[in-house]
């Protein structure tokens, strides 16, 4: 018979530290147990475990079939030796015997040894795995340890991820043993262990945030919809309400903007804008072009090999144009990921040649090569033929107000000379 002192104490103590099932345990036990006794017997054993995991007490047990005559000790007892240990035996039963070695050997206890480590780590690889597949999507909280290089290692407890440079929010700067809030985007399963990737550029890391700090997204009252982020200067996300007494864009907001102030924080002061999601996309892309103010929308769906291609067209002031697109296209290209539109703003045209040949050139890019009217169809000549007169109206039009204005310059009065006038006689 072993005997594993304080066997069940041991057990508990590294299925608490290292978060490693019980059975797991002690299937590595029972491994080890087994190779031990290979390497001091030989290899041609059946072999079997007994473990007590209350007392610590392992029995090893060879299968062996009874036979006349014994040809291979490893797997046969002959039956006079076989009575001994059953008494209702019959030739070709198959009975364990015990065969616990007395003293194992320093190789067979240091094989037995590097058995439980391999498992050891095995089993705590799976549960790491297992443990931060179900975060994935999820935000933790880690501990910087140190810089390396342009990365970070950061310790999640049972393991430690990098933080890449591409997934560092510009301009952020950590010191070791700051905690931060990380974006568990995957796990991979490498040779040397798990590898969670995380990040603090993904815009889960919003949404997440966002249901942290409104109750009301996690009782299914609000929703986040959408979210379009360019990490570490603007954000835009999409909220409705599932009540119709309970506004989505206000409560996110909070009593005097106490939420969206800890969300701006966790994320380095990285600007928000939380629009409400509407269903007709109009109604949406003017939502998200704000603080812009547009005159019109025109959408536009093509159909292709990727799939549907939705193409929408913003008409704004001259004075909106650079508000609508944003410094370098920010707005513009926050509101396109939000809303799911390739949206293209365009300055509004104020002249009426302008409108005609813009409506000109789209009849010329029509099905039909036509454009339609209330009484028909009008032909492309006719069409053009009026925009070269209202053209050529607008260009006497011009010439002759600048005809007008210098002959108005030259007629004005030449300026009277000043006069001094002398003082009265006192």
């Amino acid at each position: 018979m072993i005997l594993i002192n304080d066997f069940e104490q041991v057990l508990t103590q590294l299925e608490k530290e290292r978060g490693i099932d019980r059975a797991v345990l002690i299937e590595a036990i029972e491994s080890s147990l087994l190779a031990a006794t290979r390497k001091k017997l030989g290899m041609d054993y059946n072999l079997n475990v007994s473990l007590d995991e209350k007392t610590g007490e392992a029995l090893i047990f060879a299968s062996k079939e009874v036979v006349e005559k014994v040809e291979t000790p490893a797997t046969q007892v002959s039956f006079a030796e076989a009575k001994e240990y059953q008494e209702d035996v019959e030739l070709g039963d198959v009975i364990m015997i015990e065969i616990t070695p007395d003293d194992f050997g320093r190789i067979a206890v240091q094989t037995a040894k590097q058995v439980i480590l391999q498992k050891l780590r095995e089993a705590e690889k799976n549960s790491i795995t297992e443990e931060f597949s179900a975060k994935v999507n999820t935000i933790v909280t880690a501990t910087v340890q140190r810089k390396e290089g342009r990365n970070y290692l950061l310790n999640l407890g049972r393991t430690e991820a990098v933080l890449d440079y591409k997934d560092q929010i510009p301009g952020e700067r950590y010191n070791p043993k700051d905690l931060i809030k990380v974006y568990i985007s995957a796990v991979d399963n490498t040779p040397k262990g798990p590898k969670i990737r995380v990040s603090r550029t993904h815009p889960g890391l919003v949404r997440i945030l966002f249901e942290m700090e409104v109750p009301e997204i996690n009782d299914k009252i609000i929703e986040v919809v959408a979210v379009a982020r360019e990490p570490g200067s603007r954000a835009k996300v999409a909220v409705k309400s599932n009540d119709p007494e309970v506004g989505a864009v206000g409560t996110c907001v909070g009593h005097m903007g106490g939420r969206i102030h800890n969300i701006v924080k966790a994320l380095g002061n990285e600007k928000i804008d939380i629009i409400e999601w509407v269903d007709d996309p109009m109604e949406l892309i003017a939502s998200a072009l704000k603080p812009a103010k547009i005159n019109k929308i025109r959408l536009e769906e093509n159909e292709t090999e990727s799939g549907t291609e939705k193409k929408a067209l913003v008409f704004v002031d001259a004075d909106q144009l650079s508000l609508a697109i944003g410094r370098s296209g920010q707005n513009v290209r926050l509101a396109s990921r939000l809303t799911g539109w390739n949206i293209d703003i365009q300055e509004e045209k104020s002249s009426f040649a302008e409108n005609l040949k813009a409506a000109v050139e789209e009849a010329r890019g029509a099905e039909g090569a036509a454009a339609a009217t209330q009484d028909g169809k009008i032909d492309l000549a006719a069409a053009a033929a009026l925009l070269d007169k209202a053209q050529a109206a607008e260009t006497a039009e011009t010439a002759q107000t600048e005809e007008t204005l210098t002959a108005e310059k030259s007629t004005e009065p030449a300026e009277a000379p000043a006069v001094k006038e002398a003082p009265a006689a006192e």
